[in-house]
């Protein structure tokens, strides 16, 4: 049964820093992207270190086999025994590689697979994807301005509505909820995807408005939204236990520019959308 849910946003990528409507253009993590990923990546792994102990526990063929001269073989009771063996960890990954990259950063350490599904894909923006607003506003002034009041202007030009895609992500959310109900144990599910797609979709499963522009915030690159989920006959609950979360790292140094011995000369510095 699953009782958690964390989503985490995959890090930054060139095209972010551009500052252009990614959608499901396939783009990888730049080098600030992956430091970003890696820093949340051990953040997280440390907090949910019960889920390899888990791992383990069920696949007790991951420990190290002993060497003829050690004094004693590794116990693996050690690990069927423990508390953190009654509960289990489930990653799931949008299956465009910046996510990729991001669900290995964190799954990697702890030993755990990494499962693809096309339905935690980011909003697609149609003949909007690959365009900066700037771009978008000089030839479609009126639909730009349409989509910034959270009035539709954009559905004229392919881009998928916020509404599909809080529904396409709380039907993916509520299928491994069901499909998790027959088995035995809590389990926690490791979601990793997109901001759009992860603001939409907990906006859905709260029954908030999600057309409304006084909503939840972006969600910034690496930083993660938990959920908690309640069930009972008369049905379920879900709960907002943090939203745009980050490695405490990302209260010390420039988040978005990451370290200066990161930086290429030639690359620009990340800066806010104003307006």
């Amino acid at each position: 049964m699953i009782t958690d849910i964390v989503m985490l946003r995959h890090g930054r990528t060139s095209m972010n820093l551009e500052r252009r409507l990614q959608g499901q253009i396939d783009v990888p993590l730049d080098i600030i992207g992956q430091w970003q990923v890696d820093q949340s990546g051990f953040a997280l792994a440390q907090r949910y270190y019960w889920a390899k102990v888990s791992n383990i526990a069920a696949h007790p063929d991951l420990l190290p086999h002993t060497p003829p001269q050690a004094v004693r073989d590794v116990e693996a009771s050690e690990y069927t025994n423990a508390p953190a063996a009654a509960r289990t960890m489930h990653v799931v990954c949008s299956d465009l590689f910046r996510a990729q990259q991001t669900a290995h950063a964190f799954a990697d350490i702890l030993g755990l697979d990494v499962h693809l599904d096309t339905r935690l894909r980011e909003r697609g923006f149609g003949e909007w994807e690959g365009m900066t607003r700037e771009e978008i506003e000089a030839r479609w002034p009126d639909d730009f301005h349409a989509w910034k009041r959270h009035r539709g202007g954009e559905l004229a030009h392919g881009v998928e509505s916020r509404r599909a895609v809080g529904g396409r992500g709380a039907a993916a959310i509520r299928s491994y909820v069901h499909d998790a109900q027959a088995r035995p144990g809590q389990e926690t599910l490791f979601v990793v995807s997109h901001g759009s797609w992860i603001v939409a979709t907990i906006a859905t499963l709260m029954g908030m408005d999600i057309e409304q522009v006084s909503g939840l915030d972006g969600m910034r690159n690496a930083f993660w939204s938990r959920m908690g989920l309640e069930t009972s006959p008369d049905g379920e609950r879900w709960l907002l236990a943090a939203f745009n979360e980050g490695p405490q790292i990302a209260q010390y140094v420039d988040w978005e520019n990451g370290p200066a011995e990161l930086r290429n000369p030639d690359m620009p510095m990340w800066k806010p959308i104003t307006a």
